[in-house]
């Protein structure tokens, strides 16, 4: 038994070796395991983006296999009676199809919509959290700016993707999408006509935006998320600050435990999207009906990662520039310009940062958001501003469910387009000092203990207690390994056995081992001062200063 053992140990071992002679993995791979993952809650949002965006990948792929993005017209003769003998394009009766003919077809549609919308929703978050630690900081501009491209483009696939079914909502988010190419100066007229192929509704714009959001999207998709995974693990990882750390990334090991946890997470991440796929319902075509140019349903609004554009569309007033023999509408202002700035921003705003703070150092320690005041206040106010734009998406809805009318419910979120931004810089940034002046007052006076004692010579004081020692922000899960360490490799591995031997060594009281009398250890007459001393601290740190 034993030789067959060895016999089928030696077998593998011969094959690792001629794989590792041919393809060189054994270092990259070896590397690879013993890289060190942190071990904080807030960076499930970036594997939370990543199994979202697999299990697009992966619903996107079925549905490319029953889905026809023709917009030849037939009549429709399929199951759902309703619609009998209506006229759509092939592309809204594949969608019929796919949903009440294919098996398990409406599941799959269903759960692709809504690994979309988690999509964008994690990626936005991930965003913000990337702002608001400073986590963008030198040297990681370049993976930030990859970040923030990607949700670019996440915005136009997501668009492109509710647009292909060809009802009634997609042909007026197509409408719109012409009009704005339409403001464009120059230009406008001449891309609207190319993109849709003549005059609106055209007869080619399903099957190029098709051909976008199956192919070309989704391959700039996978590009920069493979960049920015790449980036992220050259430059290592930054951490949350922890009290007595170095400026350096601690965690465990990839391999094994974060491994299964993450292959954990990624199920649990497709079994809520296949719930959501079979128990709430998403974009249910059949009650819209086909596309049809003079057909908008009412309170119709995009998916919620477009309503800042839809809400920009609905807040601009009716300005119009005139150039000479050129007119800049009002959509050229409120679709484009705007969001250009609010991107461009978006972009530069870590070498801005950087600008202002005069801060050029490198940081591989996240902030909390109380210890960059302006910094929080800028982001805090580029989100109220998010907010307002979304809320004005929906002021129909609003001023129906407050008997109110659209224009006093317009004309107040105008309003506020200006206000909240600027009272929620102020505010944050107010909050920001105060946090950090109460740690200040708690590190210098102590904490409050609700306790009053007589002192001759200075009347009733309260009596205040040390603070606790500073706890980390994200407790550290041993064994903790630097990350700056290969500890894959001879030296960084020798290296951690030293300390650790080291360490076990004074613990046992190295340096003569506590003998009486050996170089460095105690005498028999040093242990009772050693133990009045120890009680003596003790005392204090249990009185703590009274003030």
């Amino acid at each position: 038994m034993r030789r067959r053992r060895s016999a089928s140990r030696s077998r593998w071992a011969s094959a690792a070796r001629g794989v590792d002679e041919r393809f060189l993995v054994a270092g990259p791979l070896r590397k690879a395991l013993n890289r060190v993952v942190p071990q904080s809650r807030s960076f499930l949002l970036r594997e939370l983006t990543v199994y979202s965006f697999v299990v697009l990948l992966l619903t996107g792929t079925f549905l490319t296999f029953f889905f026809d993005a023709s917009e030849k017209e037939i009549r429709y003769d399929g199951p759902y009676v309703p619609l009998h003998g209506v006229r759509m394009s092939e592309a809204f009766a594949s969608t019929m199809r796919i949903s009440f003919e294919v098996r398990g077809g409406l599941f799959i549609r269903q759960v692709h919509h809504w690994a979309a919308l988690l999509f964008l929703a994690t990626l936005v978050l991930h965003m913000f959290r990337v702002l608001f630690t400073g986590a963008f900081r030198k040297p990681r501009e370049a993976t930030y700016v990859l970040g923030v491209v990607l949700v670019g483009v996440a915005l136009l696939t997501g668009f492109t993707g509710y647009n292909l079914p060809d009802d009634v909502f997609g042909g007026s988010s197509l409408f719109i999408a012409w009009s704005i190419l339409l403001s464009i100066p120059v230009v406008g007229t001449w891309l609207a006509f190319s993109l849709f192929g003549g005059e609106f509704p055209g007869t080619v714009i399903v099957e190029r935006i098709y051909i976008a959001h199956v192919f070309l999207l989704p391959g700039l998709l996978v590009t920069l998320i493979a960049a920015h995974l790449a980036l992220v693990v050259r430059q290592g990882h930054a951490r949350y600050p922890m009290a007595g750390r170095r400026e350096r990334a601690v965690g465990r090991r990839a391999f094994l435990a974060p491994a299964v946890r993450s292959a954990g997470l990624f199920a649990l991440v497709a079994g809520v999207l296949a719930a959501l796929g079979g128990l709430a319902q998403v974009q249910p075509v059949w009650l819209y009906g086909p596309r049809e140019a003079g057909v908008v349903s009412s309170f119709s609004q995009p998916d919620w990662y477009m309503f800042f554009l839809e809400g920009s569309l609905r807040l601009s007033p009716p300005w119009d520039l005139h150039l000479g023999r050129y007119t800049v509408p009002q959509l050229f202002w409120a679709a484009l310009a705007l969001p250009a700035v609010l991107f461009f921003g978006a972009l530069v705003f870590p070498w801005v940062e950087a600008l202002v703070s005069r801060d050029h150092a490198r940081h591989d320690v996240l902030q909390r958001p109380r210890d960059a005041p302006l910094r929080t206040g800028v982001v805090a106010a580029a989100l109220s501003l998010w907010g307002v734009l979304t809320l004005a998406a929906m002021d129909d809805a609003i001023a129906y469910f407050f008997s109110t009318s659209v224009e006093l419910v317009v004309r107040t979120l105008r309003v506020a387009f200006f206000v909240a931004p600027i009272a929620t810089l102020v505010l944050t940034r107010r909050i920001c000092l105060e946090l950090q002046q109460r740690e200040r007052d708690l590190r210098d006076h102590g904490r409050a203990t609700g306790v009053a004692t007589y002192v001759d010579g200075h009347g009733w004081v309260e009596v205040t207690e040390a603070p606790a020692p500073e706890e980390p922000v994200a407790a550290p899960e041993p064994p903790e390994v630097p990350a700056d360490e290969e500890v894959g490799s001879t030296h960084g591995r020798l290296g951690l056995l030293l300390r650790r031997a080291r360490e076990r060594w004074r613990r046992r009281g190295g340096n003569g081992g506590g003998r009486p009398g050996a170089p460095g250890g105690r005498s028999p007459d040093q242990e009772p001062e050693l133990e009045n001393a120890s009680l003596a601290r003790s005392s204090m740190a249990a009185k703590g200063p009274a003030t």
